[in-house]
C-alpha cells in the first residue's frame, strides 16, 4: 500500500512539474528531466537498442516534452505513461526511418551504373554525329549515293537505277563522296 502511495505521489509530482512547464518554467523542467529520464531511457533503448541513438532519441523526448507541456491533460492520464507514451512513439520512427535509410541504401548498391558501357555509348553517339557531321560535307549527289548504299543497302545497280544515271557515275560518286568522308573523320 506505501508503495502504491508513493507511486501516486510521484506521479502527481511529475503532473505537477509538467504544468509548470507548460509555464515555462526551466526549473520544473530540469526536475522533469531527473524523474521522467530513467523511464524514457528504458523505453527507448528497449525499442532501439543502439546507445548512441538511445541517448539522441531521448533527448528528442524531452524536447518534446518541454514544447508539447501546454497540450497534457491531466484527466486523460498519467504524466509518467504521457512521457512514456512520447518516448515510445519517437523510438519506433527511428527505428522507421532507419530501416528506411537501410532499404534506400540497398537500392541504391543495386543500381550501380556500368561505367564502361556508358563510355562505349558516348564514343558511339560521338563517332555517329561526326559522321552525320562529314555527311552534311558531302555534295547532295554524293550524299544520295553513299547514303543509299551504306545506309539503304543497295547494291551500285540498284542505287544506279533509282537515281536514274549510269553505274560508272555512281561508283565515281561514291568513291568521291567516300574519300571526302575519310579525309573529314581523319580516318587513314
Amino acid at each position: 500500500m506505501v508503495r502504491a502511495a508513493t507511486g501516486q505521489t510521484r506521479d502527481a509530482d511529475l503532473q505537477t512539474l509538467i504544468v509548470a512547464v507548460a509555464r515555462g518554467d526551466q526549473a520544473a523542467f530540469k526536475a522533469v528531466c531527473a524523474q521522467a529520464g530513467p523511464a524514457v531511457f528504458g523505453v527507448v533503448r528497449a525499442v532501439v537498442r543502439d546507445p548512441c541513438q538511445t541517448e539522441e532519441v531521448c533527448q528528442e523526448v524531452l524536447l518534446e516534452v518541454w514544447r508539447a507541456a501546454s497540450r497534457f491533460e491531466p484527466g486523460k492520464g498519467s504524466a509518467l505513461a504521457w512521457v512514456t507514451t512520447i518516448a515510445h512513439r519517437r523510438a519506433v520512427d527511428r527505428v522507421r526511418a532507419e530501416h528506411r535509410l537501410a532499404e534506400r541504401q540497398v537500392r541504391a548498391a543495386w543500381h550501380q551504373v556500368a561505367y564502361d558501357e556508358v563510355a562505349e555509348a558516348v564514343e558511339a553517339r560521338l563517332d555517329q554525329e561526326r559522321v552525320r557531321r562529314c555527311l552534311g560535307s558531302l555534295t547532295s549527289v554524293q550524299r544520295e549515293s553513299v547514303t543509299l548504299a551504306y545506309y539503304g543497302g543497295y547494291t551500285v545497280r540498284e542505287v544506279a537505277t533509282l537515281l536514274a544515271a549510269p553505274e560508272g557515275t555512281v561508283k565515281t560518286r561514291m568513291r568521291d563522296g567516300l574519300i571526302r568522308l575519310r579525309d573529314c573523320l581523319g580516318a587513314r
